[in-house]
């Protein structure tokens, strides 16, 4: 079967392509480590795919660290930046998503740490405030409920999300919470 480009698929499975070399796996990783961070994990899940054999990898994966392209304290530190700052994610989905990277724990702890609990309170709050106005809802119980999964599923405490959702919704009444956003 002939695809838009003119390629037949049969022909493109046939094709396989050739398992990178270690020599080409570090040089593909450097070009990669130097436009963005890049955690041990990451690299080591490339080089599988890349077909690099499992002896070399640890060998490519430690000149990569040794050289200082891979940094897996830079990389947790730069990952809880991006994704408190730009995504607004909390601790909980932070930790979790570092952990499954194959971050280590104590490097992991060791970024959490700048987290400003202030900055991340107002955060919450912002976000919780959007979402109140675009979510629908028939009662102020049901809107609690929404915002409370809202905040969870970001990742922040529980504690923290209810608090926040209780000072949003108190003064409601069963018409309209639009008022208070």
């Amino acid at each position: 079967m002939r695809t838009k480009s003119g390629i037949d698929r049969a022909d493109a499975t046939l094709r396989e392509r050739r398992p990178k070399t270690p020599d080409e796996a570090y040089a593909s990783l450097m070009r990669l480590c130097a436009r963005a961070e890049k955690s041990s994990g990451d690299a080591l899940r490339l080089m599988a795919t890349w077909g690099v054999e499992a002896g070399e990898r640890p060998r490519v994966l430690q000149r990569l660290i040794d050289q200082r392209f891979i940094d897996d304290a830079r990389y947790a530190s730069a990952f809880v930046r991006e994704k408190t700052r730009l995504s607004g994610w909390g601790a909980y989905k932070i930790r979790t998503t570092l952990q499954r990277k194959g971050i280590a724990a104590e490097l992991i702890e060791a970024a959490l740490a700048a987290i400003d609990p202030e900055t991340t309170s107002t955060r919450l709050r912002a976000q919780l405030e959007r979402k109140a106005r675009t979510v629908k809802y028939e009662t102020p119980y049901e809107l609690k409920n929404k915002l409370l999964r809202y905040g969870l599923s970001l990742g922040y405490g529980y504690d923290a999300v209810r608090e926040t959702v209780a000072e949003l919704v108190k003064n409601t009444d069963d018409d309209s919470c639009n008022d208070l956003f």
